[in-house]
């Protein structure tokens, strides 16, 4: 495995990116998908919001399946659903049959991360966190130039080359997975549906029912409030619970959050964390463009300074914590968001080009630094054998901090971009690094008490 690191890490990698670059690639693609369909923005944005819902999902579950039937397998099927939607969506005849690709999408590129985390987590024991950063490092890259990469693309083929550009990823990393990753116990008919039948069904239901429908509760914010929605979906949710503490073989053992308390609390920082980025990734372009009127080429220059300083301060982080642990790292990447955010609350306004590109390049220092550690940490702190499962659920939170970042938005930003506005988001910011300072103390309270006590 040393010998052919790279080659297992580009493997993984290059499949993992898929959903967040596809996640976020199609933003440009919505008016000339709207345009060729006949269709109002409300519905078009079902394929962004459909997608997210699907992820929000499949990402545990299929981390599920990866940890009972293989990781490998789980994989290499993830990837061929994305090939399937990257060929089908081009030729589609109607909206609900786009729609339907972008599911099979948002599944197949949902398997591929727990899957790849599971795999590396297994098989590559030296220097950890610097392999689990170059996941950090493709993810970010992906989020921060999908949508360049999106309108490129568009230029040259209209909407369709937006599923195209997925085959060259999808061949590297179905060959390179095919010959790098090492074998799944293989399993007999028998075993297999024995297997099969430990699968948690009901339990899978219940969580799907009540996330999806907590999901729907939350994106009404932007529009009228459907109370309704997450009603039903807190009910769904106690009989999740109610049903995980009886069975024998759970999809999600709810124990392990009272069990391991610090994976639950990674989960909530990590929340905070992505409402802290998605404000500034969704916020900022907006606020460019309507609030002082920059092209789109001058916006997208200046959101460089935070998506590529938390690029490359990903690398950095990997090596860091490889070194010194996951505590120190945790502690320092949320301060930097709290200094982050009052050097944006207090003179992001009045700023000139290089004063904002000096505020976001700390803010992307923040979120790099955060990204990797707590995706380190997640790992560090999940049970080996349900692995899959913890890092689908480490997505999905970043999906909630995503939606409820665009909830923020939309309540601050109302009808008119202002310089207030931004304030405001200042303010909120400032309250997410807060927490997010005060999380990190308690996860990292033993190593200080160890500390403490040495030197007394």
């Amino acid at each position: 495995m040393k010998k052919n690191r790279a080659l297992f890490l580009t493997a993984v990698a290059s499949g993992t990116m898929l959903n967040p670059l596809n996640s976020s690639m199609i933003a440009l693609a919505l008016h000339s998908i709207q345009k060729d369909f006949h269709l109002s923005f409300s519905t078009v944005s079902w394929l962004i919001s459909s997608f997210y819902l699907a992820s929000a999902v499949a990402q545990p579950v299929t981390g599920k399946i990866g940890d009972i039937f293989g990781r490998k397998k789980t994989f290499l099927t993830g990837l061929i659903l994305v090939a399937l939607s990257a060929l089908g969506a081009p030729l589609a005849s109607t909206f609900l049959m786009l729609l339907i690709m972008r599911l099979f999408q948002s599944i197949g590129s949902s398997a591929i991360y727990p899957s790849g985390m599971a795999l590396i987590r297994d098989h590559i024991k030296d220097r950890q966190a610097s392999a689990l950063a170059v996941l950090s490092i493709f993810a970010s890259a992906m989020v921060a130039l999908g949508p360049t990469i999106g309108g490129f693309l568009i230029v040259l083929g209209n909407w369709p080359a937006i599923f195209w550009v997925n085959f060259p990823f999808i061949i590297l990393s179905f060959l390179l997975g095919w010959y790098m990753f090492p074998k799944d116990i293989k399993q007999d008919k028998s075993h297999m549906k024995e297997l099969f039948s430990h699968l948690d069904f009901l339990g899978i239901g219940f969580f799907a029912a009540g996330m999806v429908f907590f999901l729907w509760f939350l994106l009404s914010f932007e529009e009228k409030i459907h109370y309704l929605s997450g009603l039903v979906g807190i009910i769904f949710f106690g009989l999740f619970a109610w049903r995980e503490l009886r069975v024998k073989e759970p999809f999600i053992d709810i124990r392990i959050f009272r069990i391991h308390p610090k994976l639950s609390m990674v989960y909530i920082q990590f929340i905070f964390l992505n409402i802290f980025f998605y404000c500034l990734f969704f916020g900022l372009p907006s606020y460019f463009q309507e609030g002082m009127g920059l092209s789109v080429e001058l916006s997208g220059m200046l959101m460089l300074f935070m998506s590529g300083v938390s690029i490359i301060i990903s690398t950095v982080t990997g090596k860091w914590i490889d070194r010194t642990g996951v505590n120190q790292p945790i502690m320092v990447g949320a301060f930097i968001s709290i200094i982050g955010a009052l050097t944006f609350m207090l003179f992001f306004v009045q700023s000139s080009y290089l004063g904002i590109g000096i505020i976001l390049s700390i803010m992307g220092l923040s979120y790099g630094i955060g990204n990797v550690v707590l995706q380190v940490a997640m790992v560090k702190e999940s049970p080996k054998e349900i692995i899959g499962t913890t890092s689908g659920l480490f997505q999905t939170c970043r999906y909630l901090g995503s939606i409820l970042a665009s909830i923020i938005l939309g309540l601050i930003f109302g009808e008119n971009i202002t310089e207030e506005s931004m304030k405001i988001i200042g303010a909120v910011l400032l309250v997410t690094g807060i927490i997010s300072f005060l999380m990190s103390l308690w996860f990292s309270r033993e190593t200080l008490k160890f500390r403490k006590m040495r030197h007394v």
